[in-house]
């Protein structure tokens, strides 16, 4: 069964409808039982298998650090010459437009090659993230639902949907804990040729489009072969 985050509106009326008995006297107030808030991306960050890989990664992908450092140093220092004198020709007397729009067209040229280059170097690093969290979100489910167990709850709202709650509501921790128990830890290198969720969703839609066309143009065929030509 897969555990969905409810927002703070689905729950209005249930609040509503629900017992007397379903609520319980604290000394904070009035407390709803069976309800748990949850945070997820907390939840994700704070686990031993997230906080883990994140450390690994510096050790795995070094070579990428060390490089996307050295890079960024140069571009830097490639950049501050130009950026000195375009600031200086700027504050002069009766600047000449043309000059000063030529030097800014070049700084911005510079930055913008640089900063795409930048993200070609340190993409094995984003997409090694992406793996990491995708690898723990597809436990996160179980270990929200052995949090639930413990703790007798029914209903789980997505923190960043409530405005504000009392933290006798908040299940982070027990959910934390459970997601530690469940998985201790996950790898930091992506199987060749893979992708994140969303890109894998985006081609799987564009596959299945190209089959559909695919499939609407043979349907076609034999018709049009069929369609004799009419004479006069």
């Amino acid at each position: 069964m897969k555990i969905r985050y409810a927002s703070a509106a689905l729950v209005a009326g249930f609040l509503l409808a629900a017992a007397p008995a379903a609520f319980a006297q604290t000394a904070g107030g009035v407390v709803a039982n069976g309800i748990g808030v949850a945070n997820r991306d907390l939840i994700v960050g704070s686990s031993n298998a997230y906080k883990a890989a994140v450390q690994a990664l510096t050790v795995t992908y070094k070579p990428q650090f060390d490089q996307y450092k050295a890079r960024r140093a140069a571009l830097r220092a490639q950049i501050k010459p130009l950026a000195d004198k375009f600031i200086a020709d700027r504050k002069a007397p009766n600047p000449v437009q043309a000059t000063l729009q030529a030097e800014y067209g070049q700084i911005q040229q510079i930055q913008q090659a640089g900063q795409q280059e930048l993200e070609q170097i340190i993409e094995p690093v984003n997409l090694a993230k992406q793996y990491i969290v995708e690898q723990i979100l597809a436990k996160l489910d179980d270990a929200t639902q052995a949090a639930m167990t413990k703790r007798r709850i029914t209903l789980v709202l997505d923190a960043q949907s409530v405005a504000k709650h009392d933290t006798v509501y908040t299940i982070d921790q027990d959910v934390i804990d459970q997601l530690n128990l469940i998985l201790p830890a996950v790898s930091v290198t992506p199987p060749a040729g893979w992708l994140p969720a969303q890109q894998r969703q985006q081609q799987a839609q564009e596959q299945a489009a190209a089959q559909a066309e695919a499939a609407e143009e043979a349907a076609g065929a034999p018709a049009a072969a069929k369609k004799q030509p009419q004479g006069r």
